[in-house]
């Protein structure tokens, strides 16, 4: 018989295969060059839905015809910023508290003694500038302490500090930076499943049923010298609660929910702003996400036209 020949199972693009440290991720926000001011928001994932949607693509096969496809919600409450990074050199070098905070914010979260005032300081001394923001998740009914990531600005140094200045001490809503028809990122964790084995965690052939030690594991694990077993040998560990990223999802309604969604499965009701995203987004009901601004669009899904009819269940 020839030799069996199978490529490797596994994508070694994602390793080590281990939890993440945190929920949010770190982003390159010198990458994303688009947006609207501010280039993410943390949002939470509500769940899937099938929605009714008008196909308006140009030169599309179902253009001007109803078809049903998969969505997903994400619910949106509003942002406050906590503080201010200022950066030289790529590296932060001062960093300003908001005034005003939030009592309730204390109790939930460490926040640094800090006598600084954005008023004082001198732009000229930096390069560029980047804020804390955190969701005011009080107002929905997930849990009680605020998400913190650190989020990118649109535009010059002078742009940067005006928007910093007008929304110190405010909430800002979801809509200022997003809007029906655009492409957005997603980025978070999956959804956790624990320790698991290899044909579980990277999809090996069961063996024959009479092998002996064991079915469902590799045959080999390495020859006897070099006397070590290799990271690419499919082995049992954790799988899931990895970040990863969705590119480009189509934004088909946003908007205020105003008692639309109630009683959804794993999740309740949608207190504050909504989002419904086509397709499916990693992660389990209340998973806290970061939306951002597209790192790099597709002619493909920026062309695509779709008018929301209705939400069905």
């Amino acid at each position: 018989m020839p030799t069996r020949k199978s490529p490797r199972k596994g994508s070694l693009q994602f390793w080590p295969r281990k939890r993440a440290r945190k929920f949010l991720p770190r982003v390159n926000w010198n990458a994303i060059s688009t947006g609207k001011n501010l280039k993410g928001f943390i949002c939470y994932k509500v769940g899937m839905v099938s929605v009714s949607i008008k196909d308006n693509t140009p030169d599309s096969m179902t253009k001007g015809r109803e078809k049903i496809i998969p969505a997903t919600i994400l619910e949106c409450p509003t942002m406050k910023i906590l503080s201010v990074r200022f950066y030289k050199n790529s590296k932060v070098t001062k960093e300003v508290l908001a005034e005003n905070l939030d009592k309730e914010l204390k109790r939930k979260i460490k926040v640094p003694r800090t006598k600084k005032k954005f008023k004082d300081v001198k732009t000229e001394d930096y390069d560029d500038v980047k804020v804390i923001c955190y969701s005011v998740v009080k107002t929905t009914g997930i849990k009680k302490k605020p998400d913190l990531n650190e989020i990118g600005l649109v535009g010059s140094l002078e742009e940067k500090m005006k928007f910093t200045k007008e929304h110190l001490n405010k909430e800002i809503p979801i809509e200022e930076f997003f809007e029906n028809g655009q492409l957005v990122d997603l980025r978070g964790l999956t959804k956790g499943k624990g320790f698991q084995g290899p044909v579980k965690r990277f999809g090996i052939t069961l063996r024959a049923h009479k092998s002996e030690k064991g079915v469902r594991k590799v045959g080999s694990i390495g020859p006897w010298h070099p006397a070590r077993v290799t990271f690419r040998v499919p082995m049992a560990g954790q799988l899931g609660m990895f970040t990863r990223v969705t590119y480009n999802n189509k934004i088909l309604d946003l908007g205020k929910s105003n008692g639309k969604f109630k009683n959804i499965k794993n999740y309740g009701d949608i207190k504050t702003d909504y989002m419904i995203i086509n397709g499916s987004v990693q992660g389990p009901a209340k998973r806290q996400l970061l939306i951002t601004a597209p790192l790099r669009e597709t002619k493909k899904q920026a062309k695509k036209n779709y008018e929301l009819i209705e939400v069905l269940k």
